[in-house]
């Protein structure tokens, strides 16, 4: 029993201890700038992928509830990028130095997105599944476009 608690007790504090090796910095900024962008695009994540499984045919399609989220997805679609404000590049983030750098593509790059929101949002009114699974696509592919170019996934 000793040893089992003994091998519990050290289990939990290698797990601890790698958790404090891997935990990046906080986001200290007094409008948390990084923390407000970070929430909304966790809440297009929880908003699309839904709507993706419908499109891949792995849930059923719900007409009046594919409806909300799409139009959820563009009330959320316009709220992020007042947070890429000159001063909103700091540890925490993700951001690459180009959201800064290229401010003209960025901001190409949002309307794109938004754009093929708009799409699906229309796709989604017209209830035909046919219209929507492309829709949803070019909305995924417009997030993984934009990501490429202004995220920096390596967690540098």
């Amino acid at each position: 029993m000793f040893r089992l608690l003994t091998s519990s007790l050290l289990a939990l504090a290698a797990a601890f201890a790698l958790t404090a090796c891997n935990e990046e910095p906080k986001d200290t900024h007094p409008d948390q700038l990084v923390s407000k962008r970070r929430a909304i695009f966790k809440q297009f994540t929880r908003t699309l992928e839904p709507m993706g499984l419908v499109a891949r045919g792995r849930k059923d399609y719900n007409p009046r509830e594919f409806n909300i989220s799409a139009l959820e997805l563009e009330k959320l679609s316009k709220q992020p990028w007042a947070y890429f404000t000159p001063d909103g590049n700091y540890p925490p983030t993700h951001a690459k130095a180009e959201v800064w750098q290229k401010p003209a593509e960025f901001k190409a790059a949002q309307d794109q997105y938004q754009g093929t929101v708009n799409q699906l949002v229309k796709a989604a009114e017209s209830g035909d599944l046919e219209r929507i699974r492309p829709a949803v696509n070019e909305v995924q592919k417009s997030c993984k476009t934009c990501h490429n170019q202004f995220r920096d996934d390596t967690g540098s």
